[in-house]
């Protein structure tokens, strides 16, 4: 939620009546984008990740914790405070005013050796929040979600739900919890205000055995599903964090192909980046946030839900993808899109030819919905300069991978960014999930790859990668002949889709070779320094071992933190001096402390070979690479 103006937002009457002028000029801008981009090519590969922080409080004495609700105030003083940095960081504003957003200060470029780089930039994001923070009682941890968010006095300071208030209307989530930057409180009660009632976000309680069953909270609120976990407000989903990546290709063609690949992988990663079991203080049968923040952002009214039609939306805001923009043979499932805006586009490609039938769609898709925020200020624009109508719209539909134009005016290129993963406990996890994104993304470009499988069996992954331990209990749909020609091609070739265990589809089995042998084989052709190649091969090794079940994913070592801890009564409630206890825990690790369940020996392994390695007695001919890597090459 990075697209950030200054001005006065309007109401949502207001917002809702310039809905069609917002459509109509977002869809010119585009234009004029893509007019302007027409020539513009081969841009420099580049890449960057994106983590969302939590702020917390602790109170010792008594063994409480709580969300520390002062991003603002720590936003201001690393504005102050930055350019007295050895290396200058780049933080924001996220939608709870106890998160902050982080990105690299300048994008990584397309350079084995800027893997090295990647834990100490994160690491040194880290430090420079924590230089302005009590060291005795306060921290910053990148966990996915807090286990007892919307639970009695879980913020500091002890803010109150205000379910008779202008923004969630919340049983649980106090508005002052939202940060006050306009972009977020205004987003919220328009939610509300279109959708004509609260958010409801149920999620399926998991049944230990002494679990009421039936697990009925609410009796009298309707919205309350039996043996689920209850939640209203925005930001139960937004209050969740996440790791995402942005990958700048080196043309538009070279940007579809990559949207449509990663696309097919993002349900493999957020199971194994799976970091959220405990809603509201209950463990759930989830491990990931993916349906809660799909939920929180279902602005649809009842007709729209209950009778869509071919130009209305038939799923939340965040969601999976709808179509492909190569190839249209395996978007198999329904695209309601704005069919004028989807004829203007194809009139305008007649000159321009680089908006074709796919693309149009895509974006006609994207329209079919109504801006959620307009600023006073930024009403009548300049078509040919700005962009911020289409983005207003581009902006507020989160899908599982995002096709980004360039913004006009700057030398950013077409971009794709990845939107499922979960943010993991240290910077070595991390750094590894991010380094194994973009070797995937280079090796399958490299051996072009070609992952495609219908989309409806990507929304089916998607749904199973949610579910409690998918990781090792599911299976999920992939391609085993994925050297073959790519998009909608003349040939006769024919997916070959079977369903295969994560661990199959990372680490291969007897008919597929598995996804890390690719990364493997696409870096064995590279001459790698010796620190570039132990600390690659560490990131591979957290995932594969992720994978097989030899080390246990975030969601799964909390869930077995809780069951094991001797204050729960196996009755699903994660009480607060339980959260406690695990914020110190994962505050410990944060800062050090070994955790051989989450990442064996891995993180001490590759900071002590970065640490000790001497250059001088390195020689570019010793052949180091081979050890590290399999180089058994491929089978395809």
């Amino acid at each position: 939620m990075a697209f950030l103006i200054k001005g006065e937002p309007l109401s949502w009457e207001e917002t809702e009546a310039l809905a069609g002028h917002i459509r109509e000029h977002g869809i010119k801008q585009f234009i004029n984008l893509m007019k302007t981009m027409k020539q513009r090519k081969y841009e420099e590969l580049k890449w960057g990740d994106e983590i969302e922080y939590l702020l917390f409080k602790f109170d010792h004495e008594n063994k409480r914790v709580y969300l520390h609700c002062n991003a603002n105030q720590y936003l201001e003083k690393l504005a102050e405070h930055n350019c007295n940095f050895e290396n200058p960081v780049a933080f924001v504003a996220e939608f709870g005013a106890f998160q902050i957003e982080s990105t690299p200060k300048r994008p990584f470029l397309d350079d084995f050796e800027e893997l090295n780089n990647v834990i100490r930039d994160m690491r040194h994001r880290r430090k420079a929040l924590k230089l302005l923070m009590d060291s005795k009682t306060e921290t910053v941890l990148t966990l996915t979600n807090f286990p007892r968010l919307g639970c009695p006095d879980f913020c500091w300071p002890p803010y109150k739900p205000s379910p008779d208030g202008s923004l969630s209307q919340s049983l649980f989530f106090p508005d002052e919890c939202i940060n006050s930057k306009p972009r977020y409180p205004y987003m919220t009660k328009n939610t509300r205000l279109r959708r004509g009632k609260k958010v409801e976000i149920n999620v399926p309680i998991y049944k230990d055995k002494n679990t009421p069953s039936p697990f009925i909270e609410f009796p009298d609120v309707p919205a309350a599903k039996p043996d689920h976990v209850y939640m209203d407000a925005t930001g139960f989903g937004f209050g969740c964090c996440c790791l995402q990546m942005t990958f700048q290709a080196c043309n538009l063609d070279e940007a579809k192909v990559l949207y449509d690949q990663l696309a097919i992988v993002t349900p493999i990663m957020m199971a194994l980046s799976a970091a959220a079991p405990i809603y509201r203080g209950y463990l759930c049968e989830v491990d990931c946030r993916w349906n809660v923040i799909s939920a929180c952002t279902d602005d649809r009214t009842y007709e729209e839900i209950n009778n869509p039609g071919e130009d209305r939306a038939r799923t939340s805001r965040y969601c999976t993808i709808n179509s492909f923009l190569c190839s249209d043979k395996f978007s198999d499932v329904n695209l309601p899109y704005n069919k004028e805006i989807y004829q203007t586009l194809l009139d305008a490609n007649v000159e321009l030819e680089n908006i074709d039938d796919l693309m149009a769609k895509h974006i006609a898709h994207l329209f079919i919905r109504d801006p959620l925020l307009a600023f006073s200020n930024r009403i009548e624009l300049n078509d040919e300069t700005d962009a911020d109508h289409f983005e207003i719209i581009q902006s507020t539909n989160w899908q599982n991978i995002r096709f980004k134009p360039p913004p006009p005016g700057s030398d950013i290129g077409w971009r794709v960014e990845l939107r499922t993963m979960e943010t993991q406990i240290t910077d070595f996890e991390n750094a590894a999930f991010v380094s194994f994104c973009i070797l995937l993304s280079r090796a399958m470009a490299s051996f072009k790859c070609n992952f495609y499988i219908p989309l409806s069996l990507v929304q089916i992954n998607m749904e199973r990668a949610q579910k409690r331990n998918a990781v090792l209990e599911e299976k999920f749909y992939f391609r085993k002949n994925i050297q073959c020609c790519t998009c909608d091609c003349d040939c006769d070739c024919e997916p070959d889709i079977v369903e295969m265990t994560i661990d199959e589809i990372i680490n291969g089995n007897d008919q597929f070779p598995g996804i890390c042998k690719i990364i493997r084989a696409y870096i064995n052709n590279m001459d790698l320094e010796f620190v570039t190649a132990t600390r690659i091969s560490s990131y591979i090794s957290l995932v594969q071992k992720r994978a097989s079940g030899e080390l246990m994913t975030t969601a799964s070592w909390i869930r077995q933190f809780v069951i094991k801890h001797p204050l729960y009564k196996h009755d699903s409630v994660v009480s607060e001096e339980m959260t406690y206890d695990l914020l110190v825990e994962c505050s410990e690790i944060t800062n050090g402390k070994s955790c051989v369940e989450l990442f064996g020996n891995l993180r001490e392994t590759s900071d002590h070979n970065n640490k000790h390695f001497r250059r001088d007695s390195y020689k570019t001919s010793d052949n180091i690479i081979s050890p590290v890597f399999d180089a058994a090459g491929l089978e395809w």
